[in-house]
Protein backbone atom coordinates (compact mmCIF):
# COMPACT_ATOMS: atom_id res chain seq x y z
CA UNK A 1 0.00 0.00 0.00
CA UNK A 2 1.32 3.42 -0.97
CA UNK A 3 2.13 5.68 1.95
CA UNK A 4 0.29 9.01 2.13
CA UNK A 5 2.01 11.97 0.54
CA UNK A 6 4.06 14.23 2.83
CA UNK A 7 4.59 17.69 1.35
CA UNK A 8 7.17 20.27 2.35
CA UNK A 9 4.42 22.48 3.76
CA UNK A 10 0.70 22.53 4.46
CA UNK A 11 -1.40 25.69 4.78
CA UNK A 12 -2.60 26.85 8.18
CA UNK A 13 -6.39 27.03 7.83
CA UNK A 14 -8.70 29.09 10.05
CA UNK A 15 -11.46 27.51 12.08
CA UNK A 16 -14.30 27.12 9.58
CA UNK A 17 -17.08 28.12 11.97
CA UNK A 18 -15.21 31.24 13.07
CA UNK A 19 -14.41 32.20 9.49
CA UNK A 20 -18.00 31.69 8.36
CA UNK A 21 -19.18 34.16 10.99
CA UNK A 22 -16.74 36.74 9.68
CA UNK A 23 -17.86 36.08 6.12
CA UNK A 24 -21.51 36.51 7.12
CA UNK A 25 -20.62 39.89 8.58
CA UNK A 26 -18.82 40.88 5.37
CA UNK A 27 -21.89 39.84 3.38
CA UNK A 28 -24.12 41.94 5.61
CA UNK A 29 -21.83 44.98 5.34
CA UNK A 30 -21.58 44.55 1.54
CA UNK A 31 -18.10 46.03 1.50
CA UNK A 32 -15.54 43.60 0.19
CA UNK A 33 -12.52 45.77 -0.61
CA UNK A 34 -11.06 49.32 -0.43
CA UNK A 35 -9.80 49.51 3.16
CA UNK A 36 -12.84 47.97 4.81
CA UNK A 37 -13.45 47.03 8.42
CA UNK A 38 -11.53 43.74 8.42
CA UNK A 39 -8.64 45.20 6.45
CA UNK A 40 -8.18 47.83 9.16
CA UNK A 41 -8.72 45.25 11.89
CA UNK A 42 -6.03 42.90 10.55
CA UNK A 43 -3.52 45.76 10.23
CA UNK A 44 -4.20 46.71 13.84
CA UNK A 45 -3.89 43.14 15.11
CA UNK A 46 -0.68 42.57 13.16
CA UNK A 47 0.91 45.70 14.63
CA UNK A 48 0.11 44.40 18.09
CA UNK A 49 1.15 40.79 17.49
CA UNK A 50 4.35 41.60 15.60
CA UNK A 51 5.35 44.53 17.84
CA UNK A 52 5.69 46.89 14.88
CA UNK A 53 4.67 50.56 14.54
CA UNK A 54 2.86 50.55 11.17
CA UNK A 55 1.89 47.99 8.53
CA UNK A 56 0.16 48.15 5.16
CA UNK A 57 -1.54 45.06 3.71
CA UNK A 58 -0.99 43.98 0.11
CA UNK A 59 -2.59 41.41 -2.17
CA UNK A 60 0.61 39.34 -2.36
CA UNK A 61 4.21 39.37 -1.16
CA UNK A 62 5.84 40.56 -4.38
CA UNK A 63 4.05 43.88 -4.77
CA UNK A 64 5.31 45.35 -1.47
CA UNK A 65 8.88 44.70 -2.66
CA UNK A 66 8.19 46.50 -5.93
CA UNK A 67 6.41 49.32 -4.10
CA UNK A 68 9.15 49.72 -1.48
CA UNK A 69 11.72 50.43 -4.18
CA UNK A 70 9.33 52.99 -5.69
CA UNK A 71 8.53 54.61 -2.37
CA UNK A 72 12.20 55.16 -1.52
CA UNK A 73 12.94 56.37 -5.07
CA UNK A 74 15.73 53.85 -5.54
CA UNK A 75 17.84 54.30 -8.67
CA UNK A 76 20.78 52.57 -10.35
CA UNK A 77 22.00 49.43 -8.60
CA UNK A 78 20.67 47.36 -5.71
CA UNK A 79 22.93 44.92 -3.87
CA UNK A 80 21.13 41.69 -3.06
CA UNK A 81 21.46 37.93 -2.64
CA UNK A 82 21.14 35.21 -5.29
CA UNK A 83 19.95 32.75 -2.61
CA UNK A 84 16.26 33.61 -2.42
CA UNK A 85 12.97 33.21 -4.22
CA UNK A 86 12.96 34.92 -7.63
CA UNK A 87 10.51 37.63 -6.47
CA UNK A 88 13.33 39.34 -4.57
CA UNK A 89 15.35 40.05 -7.70
CA UNK A 90 12.34 40.38 -10.00
CA UNK A 91 11.17 43.34 -7.93
CA UNK A 92 14.47 45.08 -8.71
CA UNK A 93 14.17 44.29 -12.43
CA UNK A 94 10.56 45.52 -12.60
CA UNK A 95 11.73 48.89 -11.30
CA UNK A 96 14.28 49.20 -14.10
CA UNK A 97 17.16 48.73 -11.66
CA UNK A 98 20.26 46.55 -11.83
CA UNK A 99 20.62 43.76 -9.25
CA UNK A 100 24.15 43.18 -7.99
CA UNK A 101 24.64 39.79 -6.36
CA UNK A 102 26.97 39.17 -3.43
CA UNK A 103 27.70 35.92 -1.64
CA UNK A 104 25.98 34.66 1.49
CA UNK A 105 26.98 33.67 5.00
CA UNK A 106 27.15 29.86 5.31
CA UNK A 107 25.64 29.88 8.81
CA UNK A 108 22.61 32.12 8.20
CA UNK A 109 22.20 31.81 4.40
CA UNK A 110 21.68 35.58 4.45
CA UNK A 111 23.76 38.16 2.63
CA UNK A 112 27.37 38.27 3.88
CA UNK A 113 28.16 41.79 5.15
CA UNK A 114 31.86 41.18 4.49
CA UNK A 115 31.09 41.06 0.76
CA UNK A 116 28.87 44.13 0.48
CA UNK A 117 31.36 46.99 0.44
CA UNK A 118 33.35 45.56 -2.47
CA UNK A 119 30.14 45.52 -4.54
CA UNK A 120 29.27 49.19 -3.93
CA UNK A 121 29.72 51.55 -6.89
CA UNK A 122 28.72 55.17 -7.49
CA UNK A 123 25.44 53.81 -8.90
CA UNK A 124 24.51 51.82 -5.79
CA UNK A 125 21.52 53.26 -3.91
CA UNK A 126 20.16 50.38 -1.83
CA UNK A 127 20.73 46.97 -0.25
CA UNK A 128 18.00 44.33 -0.35
CA UNK A 129 18.90 41.50 2.05
CA UNK A 130 16.69 38.48 2.81
CA UNK A 131 16.02 36.97 6.23
CA UNK A 132 16.41 33.53 4.67
CA UNK A 133 14.40 30.75 6.36
CA UNK A 134 13.45 33.39 8.94
CA UNK A 135 17.06 33.53 10.21
CA UNK A 136 17.91 37.20 10.89
CA UNK A 137 20.58 38.82 8.78
CA UNK A 138 23.41 40.64 10.51
CA UNK A 139 21.22 43.74 10.69
CA UNK A 140 23.69 45.81 12.70
CA UNK A 141 26.57 45.35 10.25
CA UNK A 142 24.32 45.94 7.25
CA UNK A 143 23.01 49.18 8.75
CA UNK A 144 26.52 50.38 9.52
CA UNK A 145 27.49 49.89 5.88
CA UNK A 146 24.31 51.55 4.66
CA UNK A 147 24.90 54.57 6.89
CA UNK A 148 28.53 54.84 5.77
CA UNK A 149 27.60 54.95 2.09
CA UNK A 150 24.19 56.67 2.45
CA UNK A 151 22.25 53.66 1.15
CA UNK A 152 18.67 52.58 1.80
CA UNK A 153 17.95 49.11 3.19
CA UNK A 154 14.85 47.14 2.23
CA UNK A 155 14.49 43.76 3.91
CA UNK A 156 12.73 40.93 2.15
CA UNK A 157 11.29 39.43 5.32
CA UNK A 158 8.92 37.02 3.57
CA UNK A 159 10.06 34.21 5.89
CA UNK A 160 10.33 36.27 9.07
CA UNK A 161 6.78 36.51 10.41
CA UNK A 162 6.97 36.80 14.20
CA UNK A 163 10.76 36.58 14.36
CA UNK A 164 12.36 38.69 17.09
CA UNK A 165 15.93 39.52 18.05
CA UNK A 166 16.68 40.57 21.62
CA UNK A 167 12.96 41.14 22.21
CA UNK A 168 12.50 43.39 19.16
CA UNK A 169 10.75 42.50 15.92
CA UNK A 170 13.25 41.83 13.14
CA UNK A 171 10.79 43.69 10.90
CA UNK A 172 11.72 47.03 12.47
CA UNK A 173 15.21 47.05 10.94
CA UNK A 174 16.13 48.86 7.73
CA UNK A 175 14.06 51.56 6.03
CA UNK A 176 11.27 49.14 5.07
CA UNK A 177 10.52 45.42 5.46
CA UNK A 178 8.14 43.27 3.47
CA UNK A 179 6.22 40.11 4.33
CA UNK A 180 4.56 37.34 2.35
CA UNK A 181 1.28 35.80 3.49
CA UNK A 182 1.26 33.15 0.76
CA UNK A 183 -0.35 29.81 1.62
CA UNK A 184 3.10 28.24 2.10
CA UNK A 185 4.14 30.66 4.84
CA UNK A 186 3.88 30.30 8.63
CA UNK A 187 1.02 32.82 8.60
CA UNK A 188 -1.11 33.08 5.50
CA UNK A 189 -4.10 34.88 4.04
CA UNK A 190 -4.23 32.42 1.08
CA UNK A 191 -2.39 35.02 -1.02
CA UNK A 192 -1.26 38.24 0.56
CA UNK A 193 1.59 40.29 1.92
CA UNK A 194 2.47 43.41 3.84
CA UNK A 195 4.97 46.21 4.21
CA UNK A 196 6.28 47.37 7.57
CA UNK A 197 7.26 51.01 7.92
CA UNK A 198 8.60 53.21 10.73
CA UNK A 199 6.20 56.16 10.72
CA UNK A 200 2.71 57.33 9.86
CA UNK A 201 3.86 59.56 7.01
CA UNK A 202 5.36 56.62 5.13
CA UNK A 203 2.31 54.50 5.94
CA UNK A 204 0.05 57.09 4.31
CA UNK A 205 2.27 57.32 1.24
CA UNK A 206 2.40 53.54 0.82
CA UNK A 207 -1.38 53.36 1.16
CA UNK A 208 -1.63 55.90 -1.66
CA UNK A 209 0.77 53.95 -3.87
CA UNK A 210 -1.10 50.65 -3.48
CA UNK A 211 -4.41 52.32 -4.45
CA UNK A 212 -3.49 53.88 -7.82
CA UNK A 213 -2.04 56.93 -6.02
CA UNK A 214 -5.44 58.22 -4.92
CA UNK A 215 -5.34 60.57 -1.93
CA UNK A 216 -9.04 61.38 -2.23
CA UNK A 217 -11.93 61.00 -4.59
CA UNK A 218 -10.44 63.26 -7.25
CA UNK A 219 -6.76 63.64 -6.29
CA UNK A 220 -3.96 61.35 -7.47
CA UNK A 221 -0.64 62.17 -5.80
CA UNK A 222 1.61 59.47 -7.32
CA UNK A 223 1.65 56.90 -10.13
CA UNK A 224 0.44 54.04 -7.96
CA UNK A 225 -0.75 50.53 -8.69
CA UNK A 226 -3.62 48.38 -7.46
CA UNK A 227 -2.32 45.97 -4.81
CA UNK A 228 -4.88 46.17 -2.01
CA UNK A 229 -5.94 43.20 0.10
CA UNK A 230 -9.68 42.44 0.06
CA UNK A 231 -11.98 41.90 3.06
CA UNK A 232 -12.37 38.15 2.48
CA UNK A 233 -8.66 37.49 2.85
CA UNK A 234 -8.26 40.02 5.66
CA UNK A 235 -10.94 38.17 7.66
CA UNK A 236 -9.19 34.87 6.86
CA UNK A 237 -6.00 36.36 8.31
CA UNK A 238 -7.76 37.52 11.47
CA UNK A 239 -9.10 34.01 12.07
CA UNK A 240 -5.69 32.48 11.33
CA UNK A 241 -3.95 34.84 13.73
CA UNK A 242 -5.84 33.14 16.56
CA UNK A 243 -4.12 29.85 15.66
CA UNK A 244 -0.62 31.06 14.89
CA UNK A 245 1.02 30.55 18.30
CA UNK A 246 -0.01 26.90 18.50
CA UNK A 247 1.05 26.38 14.88
CA UNK A 248 4.54 27.73 15.63
CA UNK A 249 4.79 25.50 18.71
CA UNK A 250 3.93 22.49 16.57
CA UNK A 251 6.61 23.51 14.07
CA UNK A 252 9.14 23.88 16.88
CA UNK A 253 8.33 20.39 18.16
CA UNK A 254 8.96 18.91 14.72
CA UNK A 255 12.17 20.94 14.36
CA UNK A 256 13.54 19.63 17.66
CA UNK A 257 12.69 16.06 16.63
CA UNK A 258 14.57 16.46 13.37
CA UNK A 259 17.61 17.91 15.11
CA UNK A 260 17.76 15.13 17.68
CA UNK A 261 17.47 12.39 15.05
CA UNK A 262 19.98 13.88 12.61
CA UNK A 263 22.61 15.26 14.98
CA UNK A 264 25.02 12.35 14.49
CA UNK A 265 24.42 11.64 10.81
CA UNK A 266 27.71 12.25 8.92
CA UNK A 267 27.39 14.67 6.03
CA UNK A 268 24.05 16.16 7.14
CA UNK A 269 24.12 19.72 8.46
CA UNK A 270 21.18 21.76 9.72
CA UNK A 271 20.69 25.18 11.28
CA UNK A 272 20.47 25.72 15.04
CA UNK A 273 18.56 28.41 16.91
CA UNK A 274 20.43 31.70 17.26
CA UNK A 275 21.08 33.21 20.71
CA UNK A 276 18.60 35.95 21.55
CA UNK A 277 16.33 35.12 18.61
CA UNK A 278 12.68 34.09 18.81
CA UNK A 279 12.29 31.84 15.76
CA UNK A 280 9.14 30.96 13.82
CA UNK A 281 10.38 27.53 12.63
CA UNK A 282 9.16 28.18 9.12
CA UNK A 283 11.65 25.85 7.38
CA UNK A 284 14.00 22.99 8.16
CA UNK A 285 16.77 22.96 5.56
CA UNK A 286 19.43 20.27 5.62
CA UNK A 287 22.68 20.49 3.65
CA UNK A 288 24.04 17.27 2.19
CA UNK A 289 27.79 16.83 1.91
CA UNK A 290 27.99 14.07 -0.69
CA UNK A 291 31.50 12.92 0.25
CA UNK A 292 30.67 12.52 3.94
CA UNK A 293 27.08 11.32 3.55
CA UNK A 294 27.79 8.87 0.73
CA UNK A 295 24.93 10.08 -1.44
CA UNK A 296 24.36 13.24 -3.43
CA UNK A 297 21.71 15.77 -2.51
CA UNK A 298 19.74 14.98 -5.66
CA UNK A 299 19.93 11.23 -5.04
CA UNK A 300 18.51 11.73 -1.54
CA UNK A 301 15.86 14.06 -2.90
CA UNK A 302 14.72 11.40 -5.39
CA UNK A 303 14.86 8.68 -2.73
CA UNK A 304 12.55 10.76 -0.55
CA UNK A 305 10.11 11.22 -3.43
CA UNK A 306 10.04 7.46 -4.00
CA UNK A 307 8.85 7.18 -0.38
CA UNK A 308 6.18 9.84 -1.07
CA UNK A 309 8.11 12.40 1.00
CA UNK A 310 8.35 15.64 -0.93
CA UNK A 311 11.01 18.04 0.28
CA UNK A 312 12.11 21.05 -1.70
CA UNK A 313 15.53 22.14 -2.95
CA UNK A 314 14.96 25.64 -1.63
CA UNK A 315 16.83 27.65 -3.03
CA UNK A 316 17.97 25.81 -6.14
CA UNK A 317 18.93 26.89 -8.69
CA UNK A 318 20.32 30.29 -7.72
CA UNK A 319 18.52 33.35 -9.10
CA UNK A 320 21.81 34.38 -10.69
CA UNK A 321 21.67 31.33 -12.98
CA UNK A 322 18.32 32.22 -14.59
CA UNK A 323 18.46 33.57 -18.14
CA UNK A 324 17.38 37.10 -17.17
CA UNK A 325 20.31 37.53 -14.79
CA UNK A 326 23.11 35.16 -15.78
CA UNK A 327 24.73 37.77 -18.03
CA UNK A 328 25.48 40.07 -15.09
CA UNK A 329 29.11 40.22 -13.97
CA UNK A 330 27.99 39.58 -10.39
CA UNK A 331 26.28 36.33 -11.48
CA UNK A 332 29.60 34.56 -12.10
CA UNK A 333 29.67 31.46 -9.84
CA UNK A 334 33.24 32.38 -8.89
CA UNK A 335 31.74 35.46 -7.23
CA UNK A 336 29.22 33.33 -5.31
CA UNK A 337 31.04 30.22 -4.04
CA UNK A 338 29.08 29.75 -0.81
CA UNK A 339 25.68 30.37 -2.39
CA UNK A 340 26.56 28.01 -5.24
CA UNK A 341 27.64 25.26 -2.87
CA UNK A 342 24.62 25.53 -0.58
CA UNK A 343 22.20 25.65 -3.51
CA UNK A 344 23.64 22.30 -4.59
CA UNK A 345 23.40 20.81 -1.09
CA UNK A 346 20.06 21.97 0.30
CA UNK A 347 16.80 20.12 0.86
CA UNK A 348 14.04 21.66 2.98
CA UNK A 349 12.34 18.81 4.82
CA UNK A 350 8.56 18.71 5.35
CA UNK A 351 7.76 21.11 8.19
CA UNK A 352 4.36 22.42 9.16
CA UNK A 353 1.86 22.57 12.01
CA UNK A 354 0.08 19.35 11.00
CA UNK A 355 2.97 16.86 11.04
CA UNK A 356 2.41 13.81 13.22
CA UNK A 357 5.14 11.87 15.04
CA UNK A 358 4.75 9.13 12.43
CA UNK A 359 5.17 11.66 9.63
CA UNK A 360 8.38 12.94 11.18
CA UNK A 361 9.69 9.40 11.61
CA UNK A 362 9.01 8.69 7.93
CA UNK A 363 11.06 11.70 6.89
CA UNK A 364 13.91 10.79 9.24
CA UNK A 365 13.96 7.19 8.04
CA UNK A 366 14.48 8.39 4.47
CA UNK A 367 17.69 10.08 5.59
CA UNK A 368 19.19 7.70 8.12
CA UNK A 369 18.22 4.33 6.61
CA UNK A 370 20.41 3.70 3.57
Amino acid sequence: MELPLLTVTSPLLPDMEEYQKLLQDIWSKKRITNNGFYHKELESKLCSYLKIPFVSLFTNGTLPLITALQALRITGEVITTPYSFVATTHSIWWNGLKPVFVDIDPDTCGINPDKIEAAITPRTSAIMPVHCYGIPCDVKRIQEIADKYHLKVIYDAAHAFGVEKDGESILKYGDLSTLSFHATKVFNTVEGGAMVMPDEKMKKYIDYLKNFGFAGETEVVAPGINSKMDEVRAAYGIANLNKIDQAIQNRKKATLAYREALKNVPGIRYMEDMPGVKHNYGYFPIFVNEKEYGMSRDALYEKMKEANVYGRRYFYPLISTFSTYRGLDSSDPANLPVATRLANEVICLPLHHDLSDDDISRVIDCIIKR
